[in-house]
């Protein structure tokens, strides 16, 4: 099985093309491939011999698409409608990466894959557009819905993840305010790479939510980081109206990994130990 990655130098991507065989993987950047551009997305996708397009590419600066509403439509909607239109031209396999912020958090408990997105922000409805595109176009994918990811290659677009973000902040000394009243399931790219290419390989086409087991706040999440690290941090909780983001979050955005268990694939581990083997990568790196 061939595979192109677009988006191959992000978190995610590069614990992919970790684990794939180089001869069966094409890697394709920004530089390679804009695919909000049909033709080019034709023209580049056309000229190599693939079975399977994984997408990794994302306008998810989250804050910035409230402001930038038309960008995040363009490339996370139109972009991954080009996409679709030339995998299912040509018979190929479709891939794609989606967010947890497509639900709204008022459900009170985690998410399952039949329950209907409610985004609050640009760059949730942007999100939800894509899903539809593919979901309209495609007869063969996979829609991945993941949550607060976190790899050692960090996010090329946002400049780190927000492991190492809490890991500066304390190393500089400063006051760290984490919000807790959101509430996620934070998952570990190696995890997520490893599950996502052992779901490409049954052939179960549709949606699933993968992320690692369990959930926690924004600001238990960076409790943890602290102890786990052996770092002393003036660490505080705020509230998402206190610390006044421009983008409005899911209260509880948790995501039940339903249909995993329902074709019989094992769940990823609980999100404390894969942010342990994180800490201890990251250490031997």
């Amino acid at each position: 099985m061939r595979i192109a990655i677009v988006g191959a130098n992000g978190q995610l991507g590069t614990d992919l093309m970790h684990l794939l065989e180089e001869a069966k993987v094409v890697s394709l950047y920004h530089r390679d491939i804009e695919i909000m551009d049909i033709y080019q997305v034709d023209e580049v996708l056309d000229a190599i011999d693939v079975e399977v397009v994984i997408n990794l590419a994302a306008y998810h600066r989250v804050d910035e698409c409230e402001s930038q509403p038309n960008r995040a439509l363009l490339v996370n909607g139109m972009g991954l409608r080009n996409l679709a239109l030339n995998c299912q031209r040509h018979g190929r396999v479709l891939m794609h990466f989606s967010t947890d912020y497509v639900f709204d958090g008022r459900a009170g408990r985690p998410y399952h894959e039949d329950d209907p997105p409610l985004p609050l922000s640009a760059y949730g409805n942007s999100e939800v557009s894509g899903e539809h595109f593919v979901r309209a176009i495609c007869d063969r994918y996979y829609l991945i819905r993941t949550s607060g990811l976190y790899g050692l290659a960090g996010s090329s677009g946002k400049g780190g993840n927000f492991v190492e973000t809490m890991l500066r902040l304390a190393g500089e000394g400063q006051t760290i305010r984490v919000v807790d009243d959101q509430v996620l399931s934070p998952t570990s790219t190696a995890d997520l790479a490893l599950k996502v290419l052992e779901l490409l390989e049954t052939g179960r086409y549709g949606l699933y939510h993968i992320t690692n087991a369990g959930w926690c706040s924004w600001y238990e999440f960076a409790a943890a980081i602290f102890n786990l690290a052996g770092v002393k941090a003036d660490l505080r909780p705020t509230t998402s109206a206190e610390y006044g983001a421009p983008a409005r979050r899911p209260a509880f955005s948790a995501l039940e990994n339903r249909r995993l268990q329902q074709i019989g694939l094992a769940p990823l581990r609980p999100w404390q130990e894969a942010l342990a083997a994180y800490l201890a990568a990251r250490r031997r790196a």
